[in-house]
């Protein structure tokens, strides 16, 4: 049995999303980053980062979205959760997470963390005022250039489609309109109507 870790609001939404798509077993544990739950000497012993998402296998603890959600999409193939059989379409599904979680998902925890990169209380607010800008850029070059429509990876659906529409959740709290982008905000409404993702929404909100 598969056990995921995740806390409400966070980047795990992703990986939720994909466990509730895969039919797979999986119990939750959900976790309250308010409350320091990630920190907790328990929670350290599953993952020493003490971040989210993680996810307990059979063989061992997996941290990180990208890994943990081409792990679902490979465990679960008769899902169709991500191109298994063209390795070079998989390189781009894993690309695209990759920009999604070394490039925007830093772009958004500048407004909330910075003190991870500086202690300059100055330097910490001339990030958090820079987020609507770099967040914007960010899903324009998504727009523009890497959502092949009418899912990121084009025809298929894939665990990508869950990365993304958890990036666009965070937009309206980073002050960027999210309508600006059409066929990011087309793509948002998509995925809202999957049975899935009102599942993995239903659990975040406990």
């Amino acid at each position: 049995m598969l056990t995921f870790y995740y806390a409400p609001g966070s980047c795990a939404l992703a990986s939720l999303i994909a466990l509730e798509e895969s039919d797979l077993a999986y119990e939750h544990r959900r976790l309250i980053l308010a409350n320091g739950d990630q920190r907790q000497p328990e929670y350290l012993a599953i993952n020493p980062k003490g971040r989210v998402p993680a996810l307990l296998t059979d063989k061992g603890i997996l941290t990180e979205n990208i890994a943990i959600l081409a792990y679902i999409a490979q465990i679960a193939p008769a899902a169709r959760l991500a191109p298994l059989d063209d390795p070079f379409e998989f390189a781009q599904m894993q690309a695209f997470n990759s920009y999604l979680s070394s490039t925007v998902h830093v772009n958004h925890s500048h407004k909330g963390r910075g003190a991870r990169w500086t202690d300059d209380a100055a330097a910490i607010e001339t990030m958090k005022a820079k987020v609507p800008q770099t967040m914007a850029e960010s899903f324009a070059l998504i727009e523009d250039k890497m959502l092949k429509g009418p899912w990121v990876m084009g025809d298929q659906y894939t665990v990508a489609d869950c990365y993304l529409f958890t990036m666009a959740t965070w937009l309206p709290g980073d002050n960027v309109d999210r309508d600006q982008f059409t066929k990011v905000s087309a793509h948002y409404r998509r995925m809202l109507d999957r049975p899935a993702v009102q599942r993995a929404l239903a659990i975040e909100k406990g």
